[in-house]
């Protein structure tokens, strides 16, 4: 690997890790991608890895100061890269999703190619959990995200594409990818309802249902379109029961645009949403899932996340929690909204299960972990109503 520019990107201290540009050699072309490590990352503890792609018009110090995805990175303990799309003669960088985008996809560049190869450098180069890669990326990002999960399945456990669709000719997966989606009803560049949007690429969207739907075949899902949250505020559809535990949610929100849900507003761009934090779901959602199968928690010594039991879900009154291979250990139980905020840290002193009302909890998702000393026990998400 050679180092183009390496440098501290502190951004008035919003970005306490170390973030450095490389690039790597890939069909004769000079690839480039911003690479942060987290605070917490040691060298031979190995840690997850997210693959954040920018959308047309973007690069990547533009896709990590708008997703805040390194501030996450920093504060959850994972790898984020941040790869750059090759650059149009007017130097305008875009990604080859199948149908999208620009220069790239005219020119046929192999950005699948690329990805892959860019995997393989950094796991040789760093330590990283192979079994714990994911993808995620921003507009014509996003579509590439769908190709690549279609494509190199093999390598990527699962996709949090963020205003997007998918655009391939085919797609035909080794495995089942999770997916989690996330969408603005008024984003006009790509419709959540499909069609031609309003941006320069003048390129078809297909409609999400369609995109969904497709995966949820691919997935062997039972439970489809299963509307979970439906307000004035946002939309959260399921797609549950599926092979391995590759579940599907569509997220949408009713406020933002064509933006990063809880990210940062670009110049040029629509407002984010404030009402739902992508890169806290994703990374919520990406916990849950690993390659070797999505059921399989993120932890290799921990329970797989059917052992972990809370009901009634949705909870109306009082949620009661069970670990049915109780060990007889303490565990920290905790809980968090979509913000981030946690609710009800308490220690759980030797018991198999524990039960919990919802007082001071307004109707919405939540999320919970389970974990003692050593290791997480399991994580899962309930429902307020």
């Amino acid at each position: 690997m050679k180092i183009r520019l390496t440098f501290l990107l502190l951004f008035f201290g919003i970005i306490p890790g170390f973030s450095q540009y490389d690039s790597i050699l890939h069909n004769s072309i000079n690839r480039t991608y911003l690479l942060h490590l987290p605070t917490s990352y040691i060298p031979g503890n190995n840690m997850s890895l997210i693959i954040a792609m920018h959308g047309g018009f973007g690069w990547g110090t533009q896709l990590q100061n708008q997703s805040q995805l390194s501030t996450k990175s920093d504060n959850a303990g994972f790898i984020v890269v941040y790869p750059e799309g090759v650059k149009s003669p007017f130097g305008i960088r875009t990604w080859n999703a199948g149908g999208c985008c620009g220069y790239a996809m005219n020119n046929n560049i192999d950005d699948v190619g690329f990805l892959s190869n860019l995997i393989d450098t950094l796991v040789a180069a760093y330590s990283i959990d192979t079994q714990r890669i994911y993808a995620t990326g921003m507009s014509n990002g996003a579509f590439m995200s769908y190709r690549l999960a279609c494509e190199r399945s093999d390598k990527i456990a699962a996709i949090a594409p963020v205003a997007g669709s998918m655009n391939v000719n085919a797609c035909n997966p080794t495995r089942g990818v999770p997916v989690i989606h996330f969408h603005s009803y008024q984003d006009n560049n790509v419709p959540y309802q499909g069609g031609i949007g309003s941006g320069t690429s003048n390129h078809y969207n297909p409609p999400l249902d369609s995109v969904l739907n497709s995966w949820a075949q691919v997935n062997n899902c039972y439970v489809n379109n299963d509307t979970i949250i439906n307000n004035q505020d946002y939309t959260h559809v399921n797609f549950k029961s599926c092979s391995c535990g590759n579940e599907l949610n569509l997220y949408l929100t009713h406020d933002g645009g064509h933006s990063w849900p809880g990210g940062l507003a670009t110049s040029s761009g629509d407002p984010a949403s404030t009402i739902l934090s992508a890169n806290d779901l994703m990374w919520s959602f990406f916990q849950e899932h690993t390659l070797v199968c999505s059921t399989t928690n993120t932890d290799s010594k921990a329970a797989t996340k059917e052992k972990l039991q809370v009901y009634p879900n949705p909870v109306t009154g009082q949620a009661t929690f069970e670990i049915p291979d109780f060990s007889g250990d303490n565990y920290q139980f905790e809980i968090s909204d979509t913000y981030g905020k946690k609710y009800y840290p308490e220690i759980i002193k030797n018991k198999k299960g524990f039960s919990m009302n919802k007082e001071n909890l307004l109707p919405g998702i939540y999320l919970f972990k389970i974990t003692n000393a050593e290791r997480m026990i399991g994580c899962g998400k309930f429902i307020i109503h």
